[in-house]
């Protein structure tokens, strides 16, 4: 079964606030899968899929003039650490291995001092330095949203899902920052999100998958 418009607006609004989540970035390849996968997690309330680490001031997808495809993460930071979304994102690639392609690289952005202190600390007890590794380490400068139709991809390409924002009212904005839009996202694209989350979907077993 799918959400219905309430059960889907009823969870936004019992969210975190923005002003109460902090935000991870990291570019692991192809942005769609990681934007589902981490969308899936507990602790993290909204992710959305852009553009990173170049310096074109007005990348697109056709366009990218040496940025490489990104993902932000907001997430509850007493629900989810930095330092477990930092695990995660390693155990997802070899750091010891980067794609020529810059549009595909791996890099993890360091959003503040405190994220680079947890990140120094966190390679140094894998035996890790940032110069050493082959995954770009950067400060952010900016990340850039990328076009609607990437956004939430596995839930756009399932309909029933789709239809059920649109009927909630929602635009491609608010699909993007949507709380239940990451937790559905991830559900479409074959992810656990946990019975805990009441959108619908506890008693559908079948795996939405793309």
């Amino acid at each position: 079964m799918s959400p219905t418009p309430t059960q889907i607006e009823e969870f936004d609004r019992a969210a975190p606030e923005p002003s109460a989540t902090e935000t991870a970035t990291f570019a692991l390849g192809c942005f769609w899968g990681p934007d589902a996968q981490f969308g899936a997690l507990d602790g993290v309330v909204r992710t959305r899929v852009g553009y990173a680490g170049g310096t074109k001031a007005d990348p697109t997808y056709r366009s990218l003039g040496g940025h490489t495809e990104a993902f932000q993460i907001d997430y509850d930071p007493e629900a989810q650490s930095f330092a477990d979304l930092l695990d995660l994102a390693f155990r997802g690639h070899d750091p010891n291995q980067q794609t020529r392609k810059t549009q595909y690289q791996n890099i993890i952005f360091v959003g503040s001092p405190d994220q680079r202190e947890t990140l120094t600390d966190f390679l140094d007890s894998r035996g890790y330095t940032a110069d050493g590794i082959a995954t770009r380490v950067e400060q952010l400068s900016r990340f850039h949203p990328a076009e609607d139709y990437h956004q939430k991809y596995s839930l756009r390409n399932q309909q029933s899902l789709l239809t059920t924002f649109e009927e909630a009212g929602y635009d491609d904005d608010a699909i993007r920052e949507s709380p239940a839009a990451a937790k559905l996202n991830a559900y479409a694209a074959g992810h656990d999100i946990g019975d805990e989350h009441d959108l619908g979907t506890a008693d559908n077993r079948t795996v939405h998958s793309t």
